[in-house]
């Protein structure tokens, strides 16, 4: 069975109605600086409470979208070929379409950890996560998501550069390709006979980046769900 790996990004769960880091107008991010709710150095006492209820409210949204059929062809096909799915969303609409390979890169949405150990992961769902609410050692929990300033999952990112690896065919999703190290993983793979498909409906700034793949590279300018739906019918009667 060919593998697959799929990389993507906030430009796919945008359609299920998630509002993105780079909305500019209106969107759940336009209300906050980064710097104090998304990066290390907001997590201060005088600031936690803020940090908390930013992701409370990110949580309740993700709570009132659904997959959208990106996400579904995607799932689809998994009947087919043996698909990796590695995010940089947060968000579990990949796992609620019925993906079962999911690598989260920048943590989940739906998981909190302890400040004491990072070990101390738990579900926690949709509901809201307060000051006083602690792991079993004591210690405040806060969202495991991966702030700026932060290192990615070192065993994560194996994973996900191993699967990239092994690909037949790599997919790139909504994403800009501007978030250092992730941006990098997709063109691990040098083999010339592999073709990345990248679906986005905006221009890239910066493909020069990738030159060495860019003959590899099948740019589809589309949403993603259009341009899902598309390679997944191509796909399959390649398969």
């Amino acid at each position: 069975m060919k593998k697959i790996a799929v990389f993507t990004g906030s430009g796919i769960s945008a359609e299920s109605g998630i509002q993105t880091f780079r909305d500019t107008v209106n969107g759940l991010w336009y209300n906050y600086k980064v710097e104090e709710v998304a990066h290390k150095s907001a997590w201060t006492k005088k600031n936690q409470s803020k940090v908390l209820e930013f992701y409370n409210e990110r949580r309740r949204q993700l709570a009132n979208v659904e997959p959208n059929q990106a996400h579904l062809d995607l799932a689809k096909l998994e009947q087919h070929f043996e698909v990796t799915i590695i995010t940089q969303n947060v968000d579990d609409l990949h796992e609620r379409a019925g993906s079962k390979n999911v690598i989260h890169l920048h943590g989940e949405l739906t998981k909190v950890r302890s400040t004491y150990n990072p070990q101390f992961v738990y579900d926690w769902g949709y509901k809201p996560l307060h000051i006083g609410d602690k792991c079993i050692k004591g210690s405040q929990l806060r969202p495991d998501v991966v702030w700026f300033g932060e290192e990615l999952d070192e065993e994560l990112v194996a994973l996900a550069t191993e699967k990239i690896y092994e690909a037949d065919y790599i997919i790139i999703v909504g994403t800009s390709l501007e978030v250092y190290p992730a941006n990098k993983i997709p063109f691990y793979n040098n083999n010339d006979d592999v073709p990345i498909y990248i679906i986005d409906k905006e221009e890239l700034k910066n493909l020069d980046d990738f030159i060495k793949a860019k003959n590899r590279i099948h740019l589809l300018k589309n949403t993603a769900t259009i341009g899902v739906s598309s390679l997944v019918q191509e796909l399959l009667i390649k398969k």
